[in-house]
């Protein structure tokens, strides 16, 4: 396999790379584990997932990395 020492969050950062039915789907998966399991899922804690940004930089484009905006989402959709 062939390394790419110029990878990053960022490349290839569009919209639409994963539908609105099934980001909502798993959003609404993430939010009943959380809600049943007190926080955790067989992933681990909701609080250091990355299952949340990561659906949100395929969905909607966005690339969610300071601490504060990852916990502003999180709480937002956890809440």
């Amino acid at each position: 396999m062939k390394s790419n020492n110029n990878l990053s969050c960022k490349i290839g950062l569009k919209k639409g790379i994963v539908k609105k039915d099934v980001f909502d789907k798993e959003i609404a998966l993430c939010q009943k584990l959380a809600k049943k399991n007190k926080g955790k899922c067989a992933w681990g804690k909701c609080q250091s997932c990355g299952v949340i940004p990561l659906l949100y930089k395929l969905h909607k484009g966005e690339l969610i990395e300071k601490p504060e905006e990852i916990k502003k989402v999180k709480d937002n959709i956890l809440s």
